[in-house]
């Protein structure tokens, strides 16, 4: 007898099932039950139920495909799942991500009242007293901050000096400073990145201070700002006309004559405290007269460029390398001082402050200035004396002011 078959087919669940009509087909038929990857095999006295999961399923089409074809035995249906048996798993074990299970609270619940006892009868009279400074710090911090968040003058002021000042320009471009100082002490800091090096320095010094005692620029810190860049880097001209690009050249470090670091430090910090209080001293910037009352301030900045520009074009003639003198330079501004770089760039600042009407703060940078050149300046001399002996002598006794002439 013929068998007929019935075909069943669900999405969700594929299920077929087959009838024999002849009791000698009935170990032949399957019924294929495939439900959330279980496996189900009953046996009946009449019908052979089995269970059976095809192991590779094919991924060649997004769309369901059916083959149908007719043995002499029975009819079968092929098809291409898309999706994979769904898999459950259960667990009986605490998850390690909940706050219960931290070390820290671990601990703070294990604490004792003993292990406190311990711990405070471990302390001594000094790490009292520095917890106690500590506490009052940051008590008294705690006080202050809130007492200005809570001050409307201050929002006023913040607000006023935000809007014409953009402090936030300044303090990115000083830590961007920072980063290329930290690449110019690697000795891997490109051109641009030493040029933001010494913006982000000239901006601290001209721009910053009066922007923050006025809340506003005008005038002389603008001009300032640009003579500075013009000024320092005659150093780099020079070399460029020299050799062609800006880069030094290697010579022997010997010539590389500096003070301790801390002196160089406490000289950096001097020259800024002055240009900060300089600023201070100052009227406010609106007031700061005009016109022809500046004029001596135009001759001195003009003054100031010629001779550090004459004086590094002359060393740089009598040099190798623009470093190593290879002579006893004794033209242009080394008829008048001895070390007229030094004084050129004590002269700027002078101008600077001048142009702000800031004589105290004059004083204190000339000081500050002659305190560390001079000490450069001696180690210079002795160095001088060894190369060139008796020429070097001569020319000391000759031109006998270091860094003012008639003065000092």
């Amino acid at each position: 007898m013929e068998t007929s078959s019935f075909i069943l087919h669900s999405r969700a669940i594929p299920f077929s099932f087959a009838r024999a009509n002849s009791v000698n087909d009935y170990g032949k038929k399957r019924v294929s039950l495939r439900h959330f990857n279980k496996h189900l095999q009953l046996h009946r006295r009449d019908i052979n139920f089995q269970c059976h999961q095809v192991h590779k399923p094919s991924k060649n089409s997004l769309n369901p495909s059916f083959s149908l074809y007719q043995s002499s035995s029975r009819l079968k249906l092929t098809r291409n799942h898309l999706i994979s048996p769904v898999k459950c798993s259960y667990t009986g074990s605490t998850s390690t991500d909940y706050p219960q299970n931290h070390p820290w609270l671990m601990r703070l619940k294990n604490l004792s009242l003993d292990e406190v006892k311990t711990t405070l009868l471990q302390l001594t009279p000094v790490d009292i007293i520095k917890w106690s400074v500590f506490f009052s710090i940051a008590i008294a911090a705690a006080k202050w901050t809130v007492n200005l968040l809570l001050d409307p003058f201050f929002w006023m002021y913040f607000s006023w000096t935000w809007l014409f000042w953009p402090w936030f320009v300044a303090i990115s471009l000083a830590f961007y400073g920072l980063y290329c100082f930290y690449k110019h002490s690697l000795g891997e800091a490109s051109i641009f990145e030493q040029l933001a090096l010494v913006t982000s320095v000239f901006t601290w010094l001209t721009l910053v201070p009066p922007a923050h005692f006025n809340g506003y620029l005008e005038g002389w810190p603008f001009v300032f700002f640009f003579v500075y860049h013009y000024f320092f880097f005659f150093n780099v001209s020079v070399r460029k006309r020299l050799y062609g690009d800006y880069f030094a050249r290697p010579h022997d470090p010997k010539w590389d004559v500096n003070p301790p670091k801390w002196y160089r430090l406490v000289f950096c910090v001097g020259v800024m405290v002055s240009h900060w209080l300089a600023a201070f001293e100052g009227p406010e910037l609106h007031l700061i007269p005009g016109g022809w009352s500046n004029a001596g301030i135009w001759i001195l900045i003009v003054v100031t460029l010629l001779m550090q520009y004459n004086s590094t074009l002359y060393l740089a003639k009598y040099s190798e390398k623009v470093v190593v003198p290879t002579a006893v330079v004794q033209f242009g501004p080394y008829r008048w001082v001895r070390h007229p770089i030094y004084s050129s760039t004590m002269l700027l600042f002078a101008t600077y402050f001048l142009a702000l009407r800031a004589p105290l703060s004059l004083l204190f940078v000339v000081a500050v200035c002659l305190i560390y050149y001079a000490q450069k300046a001696k180690m210079e001399e002795v160095l001088m004396i060894e190369t060139f002996g008796e020429r070097y002598l001569e020319y000391m006794s000759k031109v006998r002011y270091k860094f003012i002439p008639l003065v000092y």
